[in-house]
């Protein structure tokens, strides 16, 4: 009688400990980027996402990737919004000078978007090496004079699967 309850406890033990630990260990594993040398914070919904360049005097953007380049590449950069130009505006001309030049460019949908910061996101497709990809683009307005752009791009496939967290990271960008 007496193992039968040593079992019990040691299962309701067991059990008590997974159920407070799942929390937890999906809370653990989304982590937020800051640095000093840049006046936003973002969140980043899994550890698969990782740091793999920040700022320095020649590049003024952070790199992250998903696991692996192709699973997914973000790159998030400051710009300055040139007066009277819409926040639309800016990003067609972007496109039109950084992705359209992609081999097998082809353009995609176009929607605004609503997080702490606003704005619109354009997707696109084209080829690299070969394989089909796919880009996303979310150009946020940070005030009157200022835009960030986080550019999304990986294996079109694979950077579908991972919509939901490029939404996520988008929304979670906030200035300091």
């Amino acid at each position: 009688m007496r193992s039968k309850n040593t079992f019990l406890g040691l299962f309701l033990l067991i059990a008590l400990m997974l159920s407070l630990g799942s929390p937890l260990t999906s809370k653990a594993q989304e982590h937020s980027y800051s640095s000093a040398k840049v006046n936003y914070v973002v969140d980043l919904p899994s550890a698969t996402w990782r740091l793999v360049d920040e700022p320095d005097d020649v590049h003024q953007h952070a790199e992250f990737v998903y696991g692996d380049r192709n699973d997914g590449y973000l790159r998030i950069r400051k710009e300055a919004l040139e007066e009277g130009l819409t926040i639309k505006e800016f990003a067609h001309r972007d496109q039109d000078q950084k992705e359209r030049f992609r081999p097998g460019y082809v353009d995609g949908k176009e929607e605004p978007f609503s997080g702490r910061l606003s704005g619109v996101t354009m997707s696109y497709e084209f080829t690299q090496a070969g394989k089909p990809m796919a880009g996303r683009s979310y150009y946020l307005q940070g005030d009157s004079g200022t835009v960030y752009v986080l550019r999304f791009t990986g294996i079109r496939d694979k950077l579908l699967r991972i919509r939901n967290q490029t939404d996520l990271i988008a929304r979670s960008l906030r200035l300091k």
